[in-house]
């Protein structure tokens, strides 16, 4: 049975001049502010559409390759996997870089490398992110 996740944006004012917040249906943790400076020039204390595909991309890259260890036989202790996505003013999202560093008993680096770039072109994130690109550094712990 398919599963629909919902975000909401209230957004107030002009693209520039505006501003909004973010809150998620299935959660309790308030609501993210948003906003053009934000997203065009960077900030410590306001959200992005870049920054929540980041969210996306790097929890769904950690379970598909959570999955693919297992599978292999060599389940992870543990897997961190940060995801920066890049956005350009007047271009838009050029790419999503994974950067994954894992704790996986009984597994060389090579045969890590090879089980997490098939996470990576497994996982329905990085699916979805087909139109940019998607690159992927993983080492062992």
């Amino acid at each position: 049975m398919p599963v629909t996740s919902e975000a909401i944006t209230a957004w107030n004012g002009s693209l520039m001049e505006g501003s909004g917040d973010v809150t998620f249906s299935s959660s309790n943790l308030g609501t993210f502010p948003i906003n053009w400076k934000a997203r065009s020039e960077g900030s410590d204390t306001t959200t992005t559409p870049e920054e929540l595909i980041a969210a996306a991309h790097s929890s769904c890259f950690s379970m598909a390759l959570s999955n693919a260890l297992a599978e292999n036989g060599t389940p992870p202790e543990r897997v961190n996997t940060t995801a920066s996505v890049t956005f350009k003013p007047g271009v838009g999202i050029t790419g999503s870089h994974l950067n994954v560093n894992a704790t996986v008993p009984g597994l060389t680096p090579e045969q890590f490398q090879t089980i997490a770039e098939g996470a990576k072109t497994g996982c329905p994130v990085s699916q979805a992110l087909a139109g940019i690109e998607i690159t992927l550094e993983a080492t062992l712990a």
